[in-house]
């Protein structure tokens, strides 16, 4: 059984989309806020509205989308529907005027990108086979790490220049995303489904919360905890950078790419290494490398050097590294969470997978940015390795299928 890397590298344009907007997103939309409130708390609050969305609509519009029998198939009708919407709204982002022009076109933005979310990810292991899909994964994530890259490095420069066009660049883009994938990716035949075979997403969660394995559950949590983690530094690291760190934008864009980069580089090969050794045990070393990491992170300052190198490549350095542990993080999760459930509802579960990472995106900036203006800047990296350190004990205690599958046939 192989891959069909030329589909799947097709399909990860999806996410090549996704990834694009949210590197936009997550770091020059604090910047465009810090023109009109000071506070980071209530900056990484409005930084949450498309997780506030994603929490109510998402898992509805997966469940939607398992549902859905139309001639473009059960997942491309939304992506028909959001992507444009999302792209006229992102090209006219940085021409806000007032601090209510920016929250409208926020609001409404966010709105039209929780369409697509769910049922663009939902495609991946739609066309792909059970033991394939952390490899699909890798791939797919590989081109949202190429997004970020892309953002972050090149953006910074095209951003300088003018930041206008770097919005309406990445809309174009997306339109010409939208065309490739209709064109070339077509789905599965699932046939007619009946009122009795609907999904219904509040079931789905009753099973998981009731179920006597509780590992779709911990794996769950687990993917809360270090998304807190996460979100929180993603959302807050313009700002340190420049008001803690007093770099420019551009240096603080350029150190978070590091992170992006080598994601880039290892996020492939992680599917591969997740594939010999399991996905329980990849999540844990990455999580483990990473807190290590963030805690060296926490103790960088302007003056810190070593061996002659500054202190903005020395958090390149780490940056990088950390991008690795990642890869080794968030390229096995979301197969390790339709690996729980079966083929009918991988849309339900996609969204369950989007609500509690959602849920993490909301409340991790909001607790980052009150810890913030509560102690300063110089808590966030050692919040975000107590935020991994929970996430290490749920996925611990969980019993995944498909590494336990994996084990028995090894013996055998």
């Amino acid at each position: 059984m192989k891959l069909n890397y030329k589909k799947t590298f097709i399909l990860g344009l999806g996410f090549f989309v996704i990834s694009l907007v949210w590197s936009l997103y997550n770091f020059y939309v604090p910047l465009f806020l810090r023109d009109f409130i000071d506070s980071q708390f209530w900056i990484n609050a409005i930084m949450t509205f498309d997780n506030i969305l994603a929490v109510s609509l998402i898992p509805i519009i997966g469940a939607m989308s398992d549902n859905t029998r139309t001639r473009f198939g059960r997942r491309m009708p939304y992506l028909l529907i959001g992507i444009p919407i999302s792209a006229i709204l992102f090209s006219i982002l940085p021409f806000y005027t007032s601090f209510l022009s920016i929250v409208i076109i926020l609001f409404f933005l966010n709105l039209s990108m929780s369409i697509y979310r769910a049922p663009t990810i939902a495609l991946m292991p739609d066309i792909t086979p059970a033991p394939l899909r952390s490899k699909a994964n890798g791939v797919i994530n590989f081109m949202g790490g190429l997004a970020s890259v892309l953002v972050l490095f090149v953006g910074a420069f095209v951003y300088e220049y003018n930041k206008y066009l770097l919005f309406i660049a990445t809309s174009v883009l997306m339109i010409l995303s939208l065309f490739l994938l209709h064109k070339t990716i077509k789905e599965p035949d699932k046939g007619v489904v009946s009122k009795e075979d609907k999904i219904n997403v509040l079931q789905a969660i009753n099973d998981i919360i009731t179920s006597k394995d509780k590992t779709t559950l911990y794996i769950l949590f687990a993917i809360f905890f270090w998304f807190v983690a996460y979100q929180g530094v993603e959302a807050t690291f313009s700002n340190y950078s420049v008001y803690f760190l007093g770099t420019t934008e551009k240096t603080g864009s350029i150190i978070m790419s590091s992170f992006a980069g080598i994601f880039l580089a290892f996020a492939i090969p992680s599917g591969f290494i997740a594939s010999r050794i399991g996905k329980k045990r990849t999540i844990l070393m990455g999580i483990t490398g990473l807190i290590i990491v963030f805690l060296i992170l926490s103790t960088i300052r302007p003056t810190t050097t070593f061996l002659s190198l500054p202190f903005n490549v020395i958090m390149m350095i780490l940056m990088g590294i950390g991008g690795f542990f990642w890869s080794l993080i968030n390229i096995n999760s979301y197969p390790m969470v339709v690996e729980c459930t079966t083929e009918d509802k991988i849309g339900t579960y996609t969204g369950l997978y989007y609500f509690f990472s959602s849920l993490a995106a909301i409340l991790g900036p909001l607790a980052f940015g009150f810890f913030v203006d509560i102690i300063g800047f110089g808590f966030m990296f050692i919040m975000s390795s107590l935020s991994f350190a929970l996430a290490f004990m749920f996925i611990f205690f969980t019993k995944p299928k498909a590494d336990v599958n994996a084990k028995k046939e090894n013996i055998n």
